[in-house]
């Protein structure tokens, strides 16, 4: 429209050369890029949020540091348990001292002679090589003549039993795992686990006993 040689500028001429009309346009274009850089930054957060809380604490029978079948991993401390009791084993292949230390479930349980073992209870099983000591032997000789003394050696392996009466309800309530220098052994190994505890299953299947004090 016109008059008097006056031309009433149109919507879109206003909305092209209005300063703040441009200046809306800009940061509406500025604003639809966040949103979607927070909308993805979001995304992102979230499934990485929901892959960590959808990982067990306990580790997963597929990750490289869990045992096949049970997907027991090591437990954090667990040298600092206390001990349950101390053995060696001797065969015409083996020759080791075996240590076996449990959580404070386990050995509550085992103080008060509790079966089954609670939800909870762990127990640890090391292994070393069983060597002589010719330093030990030269300093007890004066006291006993005569003496051999024999210490740990090389590190062989360390089993756990952890005990979980529903996610490991086909195997006694108790999951498995030996690890030798960190890794988990593999599958086959694992499979002969709950088998090889059958015959203690009147203790639990824990063949284990609480050592006396001295």
């Amino acid at each position: 429209m016109t008059h008097n040689n006056f031309r009433v500028p149109t919507p879109e001429e206003i909305s092209m050369h209005h300063p703040t009309a441009r200046a809306l346009r800009h940061f509406g274009a500025l604003g639809s890029c966040a949103a979607i850089f927070l909308c993805t930054v979001y995304v992102a957060n979230s499934a990485a949020q929901g892959s960590k809380e959808s990982s067990p604490p306990g580790g997963a029978a597929g990750s490289s540091n869990a045992s096949p079948i049970y997907g027991v991993t090591i437990p954090p401390g667990y040298r600092d348990w206390k001990v349950i009791s101390v053995g060696r084993l001797q065969t015409d292949k083996i020759n080791q001292l075996r240590v076996q230390l449990g959580n404070d479930i386990a050995i509550k349980a085992l103080k008060e002679g509790k079966l089954p073992f609670p939800d909870g209870a762990m127990i640890a099983a090391l292994h070393w090589t069983y060597v002589p000591s010719e330093e030990n032997d030269k300093v007890l000789v004066a006291a006993f003549p005569g003496a051999q003394s024999f210490v740990p050696g090389s590190a062989v392996n360390v089993q756990f039993m952890v005990k979980d009466s529903k996610k490991y309800a086909s195997t006694g309530g108790w999951g498995f795992a030996d690890f030798k220098d960190g890794k988990p052994q593999d599958k086959a190994l694992h499979e002969a686990c709950f088998p090889c505890h059958v015959p203690a299953k009147d203790h639990d299947f824990v063949f284990a006993r609480y050592a006396p004090t001295p």
